[in-house]
């Protein structure tokens, strides 16, 4: 009797659950051996849900292969505990092209892995598994031969964007076809991505272009030594939330983007209001990264409690001259980094060669930056490049700990602030600044003298306020200034009893520079 009972209360749940549009793709014929390329099946499992109004297309435990898939609205693709969906390295399985963003530039191009259009209440989640098998192409865009005989997807993509607005200095005009992204929902709204792990992406792999209320957590990325296989790059998307992310990539494992050059510029679409936090980022070029596509704009960030262990660079905000576009008000705090290849911040606005020119819609601007509670290992401290047209300006640095062979290396910016800032291991001068003005530099701090290098050194630079520093007993010169156009210079309440000479003046500094 009992068991009867059970049976046909079981019966009713399985009734109730498909009532509400719950799709176990194993009813349909998809068997879970990865033996079968599943791309029609799985497309009408979500055409069948979508003429209901949308579902959960399910995936148990079992081996997927399967070629592109296009989410709908109201579609949740579940991967479960144990389950793998891989998708094929046959480029044919991600065709007929879709229109799409590569790089920052609006192409048409094969079908990202999973991709959505104009749709909403869109999400991949589960504790499974999504492989993306890139190294076909991985092996395409390292090893192409533009002497070889165009390949059918060449001709295909070329038909396609033959009106492309593409930098003039696109490599990828000569490569006849680009790779896809893993996942890029296009124009959509209310996109939840969690739980899964994802690797062998072919491309980037989490690529979210112009949408609206996007939430990317528990995510784990590895994509091990691969090209531009960035981790996360929401592009001129608005209200994103990124947190609880674990990351391992062949470029940067977070980046922020809003389009490139003219093509982002006439879409004008920027980036706003991210907050990426309690994430974890291993291999890749860049902590966190805005740019180097930016044309659109990128603004209001915030960026916290995240650990970079073994990246080239922590964060990084990159530009260059013709790029245009605006990146402010940004904020990152309470960060630790280790083991830094390079720099642990950079904010470089001359990411590429370039001439100086008049300022116009191509130049890009940096400004109201600010970052606070910082413990970096790291080779090189801080990076700041502006450009002598286009200073970058508003920027400061509070509640630092460094351990770094070289201290901070400023140009051609304004308004930068310096505030308890610790160092220890720099064999330079723990700041040195160039062509810039309006610097303050306040309760600076060294582990241990040095005799070699200054603590400070300005190189026309109008307007420097030092105060207080407090040098141990060692230190054979505190500021060296150079430079004609060097002037201001001002000191606050310092305690310099430990220092040999407080300021050393070239010839070509003036006799008035320094403030009464």
């Amino acid at each position: 009797m009992f068991r009867f009972l059970n049976i046909v209360i079981i019966s009713l749940i399985t009734s109730i659950v498909s009532a509400q549009g719950y799709y176990d793709v194993t009813k349909y014929g998809i068997p879970n051996d990865s033996t079968f390329v599943g791309k029609n099946a799985i497309d009408n499992i979500i055409q069948k849900a979508v003429q209901k109004g949308g579902g959960t297309i399910y995936f148990p435990a079992g081996k997927y292969l399967t070629g592109s898939i296009k989410l709908e609205s109201n579609i949740t693709i579940f991967i479960d505990a144990g389950a793998e969906l891989h998708f094929s390295d046959d480029f044919d399985n991600y065709i007929p092209m879709v229109p799409s963003r590569w790089e920052g530039t609006t192409v048409i191009n094969f079908s990202p892995f999973f991709y959505a259009y104009k749709a909403k209440n869109i999400t991949i989640t589960g504790r499974g598994l999504i492989d993306g098998h890139g190294r076909n192409w991985w092996n395409y865009s390292e090893g192409f031969d533009d002497k070889k005989p165009k390949s059918k997807w060449e001709n295909t993509f070329f038909e396609n964007n033959k009106n492309v607005l593409a930098p003039p200095d696109s490599k990828w005009l000569k490569r006849g076809f680009l790779r896809p992204p893993f996942i890029q929902p296009m124009y959509c709204e209310n996109v939840l991505i969690e739980g899964i792990t994802i690797q062998n992406s072919p491309f980037w792999t989490v690529n979210p272009e112009f949408c609206k209320n996007v939430t990317v957590r528990s995510v784990t990325i590895n994509n091990p030594h691969s090209p531009n296989t960035d981790g996360i790059n929401p592009e001129s998307c608005s209200y994103v939330h990124i947190s609880d992310c674990h990351i391992s990539v062949g470029d940067d494992c977070i980046t922020i983007k809003s389009g490139k050059d003219e093509d982002g510029r006439k879409q004008a679409a920027p980036a706003e209001d991210y907050v990426i936090t309690n994430c974890t980022m291993l291999s890749g070029h860049g902590g966190v990264v805005i740019g180097s596509e930016m044309s659109g704009g990128v603004r209001n960030i915030a960026i916290s409690n995240c650990i970079f262990d073994g990246t080239d660079r922590g964060i990084r905000i990159k530009s260059t001259r013709g790029r245009g576009g605006v990146v402010e008000n940004i904020r990152v705090d309470n960060i630790i980094m280790h083991n830094i290849k390079q720099q642990a911040f950079v904010l470089d606005t001359r990411y590429a060669k370039s001439t100086i020119g008049p300022v116009s819609e191509r130049t890009p601007i940096f400004r109201n930056i600010h970052i606070s509670n910082v413990t970096a290992n790291t080779k090189d401290a801080v990076f700041i490049n502006g450009l002598e047209e286009m200073p970058i300006e508003d920027v400061s640095f509070s509640n630092i700990h460094l351990e770094a062979e070289n201290g901070f290396d400023i140009h051609y910016s304004k308004n930068i602030s310096l505030n308890n800032v610790f160092f220890s291991g720099v064999k330079t001068s723990l700041v040195k600044i160039e062509n810039s003005s309006d610097i303050d530099l306040k309760y600076l701090k060294l582990e241990k003298s040095t005799e070699e290098k200054p603590w400070v050194s300005a190189i026309n630079v109008d307007g420097l306020f030092i105060d207080g520093c407090r040098p141990k007993k060692g230190t054979k010169t505190f500021l060296q200034l150079s430079g004609k156009t060097t002037s201001n210079i001002g000191f606050g309440t310092n305690d310099f009893r430990n220092v040999s000479q407080v300021v050393v003046k070239d010839y070509d500094v003036k006799k008035d520079a320094i403030l009464k």
